[in-house]
Order: structure tokens, then sequence, then C-alpha cells
């Protein structure tokens, strides 16, 4: 089942230079593509690609400038649609410190909710369990401030998922982390996605790509390839052409193979070729 669909979608950014000229930028360009209900997709490209912009495009945070930005059949271009789809699609930004707007965390987990005019004792229900889900529930009294970057970043999926969203946008959710951190949120966002949440990832780092069942590949505001990771990362060459790498695991198999020790292509992880060359 599809939830959301792109097609020719178009985003430009008007502004006003000083001398009263309008100047327009295209941010997409034309992108189509398909995500499935339940599904883990990656979406990855350079700085300037038009990542986030198409992430702001899914839950009507923005809306095309032409085409149509479909989800779970609702156009975002109708205003009449806002707020039923920004209930079912939920956003997780990169820095944790924008998103964070109470004192307590619990308070702040409780924010989304409050928002929707949910029962206070269902309120209650949802953050005590979505600070459960995201093992952060012995801090709910803490303030956000004294706890680590992973630690503020579990609290925002944590804000997100007391929503009760049908999908959840992470725009490079872990970019400002360190590797324990990182890891941290990316064992949320594997659960989360393994309870049927549809499950949007931008990232810049090709190991947590490698972690989706489809990668969106951008590059100036255009889809450039999209497909499994195996499919897309076996176009290595393609890739580097967009200054795009491959993850270490795939490298580390090229290098192999051209020095004609044979490793299959669909290993893209450390731990599956530990395991491969260990047989």
């Amino acid at each position: 089942m599809i939830f959301l669909e792109a097609k020719d979608l178009l985003f430009d950014y008007i502004k006003t230079d000083e001398y009263g000229n309008t100047i327009t930028t295209r941010a997409l360009d034309g992108v189509s593509f398909t995500i499935e209900k339940g599904k883990f997709t990656a979406i990855i490209g350079q700085n300037g690609s038009g990542k986030s912009t198409l992430a702001k495009n899914m839950n009507a945070l923005l809306v095309p400038t032409k085409g149509t930005m479909l989800v779970d059949g609702m156009d975002v271009s109708d205003e009449q649609n806002t707020w039923k789809i920004r209930q079912k699609v939920a956003m997780v930004f990169q820095n944790p410190d924008n998103q964070i707007v109470s004192a307590i965390v619990e308070d702040d987990v409780a924010f989304g909710p409050e928002n929707l005019g949910i029962d206070p004792e269902e309120i209650r229900e949802r953050v005590d369990s979505a600070l459960t889900g995201v093992e952060m529930f012995e801090y709910r009294k803490k303030a956000p401030h004294l706890l680590s970057g992973g630690q503020k970043q579990r609290i925002a999926i944590a804000g997100a998922v007391a929503m009760q969203p049908e999908c959840i946008v992470f725009d490079e959710p872990t970019a400002m982390l360190d590797p324990r951190g990182r890891q941290e949120v990316l064992k949320v966002i594997g659960q989360l996605n393994a309870k049927g949440i549809t499950t949007i990832l931008i990232t810049h780092f090709m190991e947590e790509a490698a972690l989706a069942d489809k990668i969106i590949v951008m590059g100036e505001g255009k889809i450039c390839m999209q497909g499994t990771p195996e499919e897309v990362f076996r176009r290595a060459d393609e890739l580097k052409a967009l200054s795009l790498g491959v993850p270490p695991a795939v490298e580390l198999g090229m290098e192999l193979n051209k020095r004609g020790i044979p490793v299959p292509q669909d290993i893209l992880t450390i731990e599956e070729m530990v395991d491969y060359l260990c047989q």
C-alpha cells in the first residue's frame, strides 16, 4: 500500500533582493517516487540537493510550486488536509535543541499531544509509553539541557512518537551526534520501523542508508537513482560522481574483489563482512 507519492514535484524558493528584484531558486525539479506504508526509506544527497525541502513537503510545512505530493491519498496543497497530514506525518530535525520547548523532559514530550487536544489521562499514557520506547523514562523529571546530544534527540523522537503518527521523517537526526549518540538514535529508529511506522531517514552517512529498504538519491533537486541498498551501492562510480560515497563494508568489498578475493555485492555492513570473511 502506497503511503507517500510524489508526482512531478517542483518547489521554488522566491525572495526579493535589496533592489526589489525577484530571485527564484528551484529546489525540487520534477521529483517522482512512491513510499510504501511501513517501509524504511533513506534519502541521500549532498547539501543543496533538495533533501530537506522534500522532507518539508511530506507533511505540508511546505507545499509544491507545481506537481503533487500525496500523503495517504491526501494532497498536501489542499489546506483542508493540512491538519490530518500533520497528524499522520511527524518530523524530527537535525538539532534537538531547536525542537525542545519545555524545561522538563516529560512536559516536552506532552507538548504535541496537548496541542492535539488529547485527554490528559491519555496524554500521560502516551508520554510514559513514548519515553519507555526510547529508553528515557527514568529521565522524565530531568531538565533537557542536562542531557547528552543523543539523549536529547531521543526526547525529540519521543515527542514525535507521543503524537502517534503513521510516519516519521527524520531529517539528519544524527548529524550533530557523536558515534555513541548516533547508535542510540539509530536503534530507536529501527525499533519504530519494526513496529510498523513508515520511516524516512535523510542522512549523509552511507552506513545508515544501508539499513533502509529503499534508497532515494538526490542531486540538484532531482532524483538521480532509487532502489534497494544493494542496487544503489552497486553503482559506486555514479555515486562518486555525485560526491557521495558507499558504506565502508562496500568499499572494502570492492577493494578485496580488485585483489582477487571474491566478496558478494550484497554485503553492506561491517558485521556482514566479518561473518562472510570468517566462514
